[in-house]
């Protein structure tokens, strides 16, 4: 009898144990959500796209009648990528500049990640690769949900490197032109001291005309700047049948790429009009508007070849600009669920973002690279001593250098 109890007391306990573990496997399930990929919330390309207009606009206001050129879905995924990490105010306040607000944070997620797998293509005409990778400092533990989540639904490389080692700046960069094919061949110069964390994304296009341009027929003619004066550019000519949109105010064109799943718009204000004019009403709305009023037409083709470098160093201001400020504050950001903040030993923020791009528009079609990376740095918090375990006492006369008393605190 007595060894019936003991083996039935056995049972009881590895029954317990086994749910114990179900219980967390469920936990982790439920707070990551990473068993399934549901489809793209509709709201979030919108959110992309107007995250991307209220960018661009920004920029422009600073840097008016000047070649700009951005991937705002690199700058959001490595925001978003930095999100998971972000609670409270901070949180509230990246989800308002990214323009989710109607999107919960699993939703966003699961809809980057399927729209990370829908911009895969087989078009044996275009390339388009997407990749992620977080680089944090080694001795720094960051909480595992925030890394799996960024793992999970953006694929991203985790690794830990010595910051303070030289070669630590050279094995980021090296990643970042193996992934936008040499085009962008570095993103940071340096590593802080307070630097703790890089989230970067990189993205390479390259994509053919669906119709090439004929080089025989490109020529030198004049573009007219808007200063006034005027350059020779190498135009390049096609004449064929392209979906296009005219009225008084600008002409728009559709150039596919391959297979027609991907094209190059291209929006040319008219006479009457200015490029500072069509920038005051760009937004996604009109956008969509527009698109949905091209018709194919036949049509002669002039655009101009042209290859192009961009770079903001830092998107700080910025971004600030656009509501997400706190995220920036030493002080009052909140990435709590990015680590321990006693662990850690301060306070997490976004120290510096950085966005770096490139384009070449020729013949054949267009390459295209952009490149983000997100740097979070830590503040160190004020000393504190919290006597919260057992110590040691001595009381001194510091002029004779006499302990008077000494003594142990075990159980005060």
């Amino acid at each position: 009898m007595k060894n019936l109890k003991t083996a039935f007391c056995m049972l009881l306990g590895l029954l317990f144990i086994v749910g114990c573990l179900n219980s967390l496997e469920d936990t982790l399930r439920t707070n990551v959500d990473i068993d399934e990929v549901d489809e793209v919330d509709s709201n979030v390309p919108i959110a992309n796209n107007d995250f991307g207009f209220n960018l661009i606009n920004s920029i422009w206001q600073t840097e008016q009648n000047q070649n700009i050129f951005i991937s705002p879905f690199s700058i959001s995924i490595a925001l978003t990528m930095t999100l998971n990490g972000a609670a409270n105010q901070t949180e509230q306040a990246m989800i308002d500049t990214l323009q989710l607000q109607d999107v919960g944070i699993d939703s966003i997620n699961s809809s980057y990640a399927q729209l990370l797998q829908t911009h895969e293509t087989s078009d044996p005409k275009v390339t388009l690769t997407i990749a992620n990778s977080l680089w944090g400092r080694r001795g720094v533990e960051f909480n595992a949900v925030f890394l799996q989540r960024n793992s999970e639904y953006f694929n991203a490389e985790i690794s830990t490197l010595d910051f303070l080692d030289p070669n630590a700046v050279k094995t980021i960069n090296q990643w970042v032109d193996t992934n936008t094919d040499g085009k962008i061949p570095k993103i940071l110069d340096e590593i802080d001291s307070n630097a703790v964390l890089f989230l970067i994304n990189a993205i390479y296009f390259k994509g053919s005309w669906q119709s090439e341009f004929d080089p025989s027929k490109t020529r030198e003619r004049t573009f007219h700047l808007p200063t006034g004066s005027e350059k020779q550019v190498p135009m390049m000519e096609r004449k064929g049948n392209y979906p296009y949109f005219q009225d008084q105010n600008l002409q728009a064109i559709n150039l596919p790429y391959g297979e027609g799943q991907m094209s190059m718009y291209i929006f040319l204000p008219s006479n009457k009009s200015n490029l500072h004019t069509f920038m005051e009403g760009i937004n996604t709305t009109n956008l969509d508007h527009w698109i949905t009023q091209f018709r194919e037409q036949e049509i002669t083709v002039n655009i101009p070849k042209f290859k192009m470098e961009y770079s903001i160093k830092e998107l700080k201001d910025i971004l600030t600009t656009l509501g997400m400020g706190i995220a920036f504050d030493e002080d009052r950001a909140d990435f709590s669920r990015m680590a321990d903040l006693e662990k850690v030993g301060g306070n997490l923020y976004i120290a510096k973002v950085a966005h770096k791009t490139f384009i070449e528009v020729n013949e054949e079609g267009t390459e295209a690279a952009a490149a983000t990376s997100v740097g979070v740095g830590v503040k160190s918090l004020p000393l504190r001593f919290i006597a919260n375990r057992p110590f040691f006492i001595a009381i001194r006369d510091n002029e004779t250098k006499t302990v008077i008393f000494m003594g142990t605190v075990v159980d005060p």
